[in-house]
């Protein structure tokens, strides 16, 4: 049984999606960039489609069926794409996990 309370949970879900963004922006050699819940994908860390797509596959690899950034993404309209923060990622993560465990 996890111990962990729902605070824990998403502190840690953003650790973890903060890491995989900072490995896929280190290959840009954009190694400095802060990333915290606030940081937008697109106006803060420049990610275009194909780094997306990166993402997606390490969400699958860490998270399992349970996330899906796909199917999360095709829910927002273009604005909300636009200004999509990784502390909205880590929500529904979060969300889709609990989801799944209750299952």
């Amino acid at each position: 049984m996890s111990t962990q309370t729902p605070h824990t949970a998403e502190q840690t879900v953003l650790a973890e999606i903060a890491a995989m963004l900072a490995a896929i922006l280190d290959e840009y050699g954009l190694d400095d960039i802060v990333i915290d819940a606030d940081s937008r994908f697109h106006d803060d860390l420049e990610l275009e489609s194909i780094d997306l797509v990166a993402l997606a596959g390490r969400l699958a690899d860490r998270y399992g069926e349970a996330v899906n950034l796909a199917e999360f993404i095709a829910d927002l309209g273009l604005e909300e794409m636009i200004d999509l923060t990784v502390g909205q990622l880590v929500d529904y993560v979060t969300e889709a996990l609990a989801q799944a465990g209750a299952s």
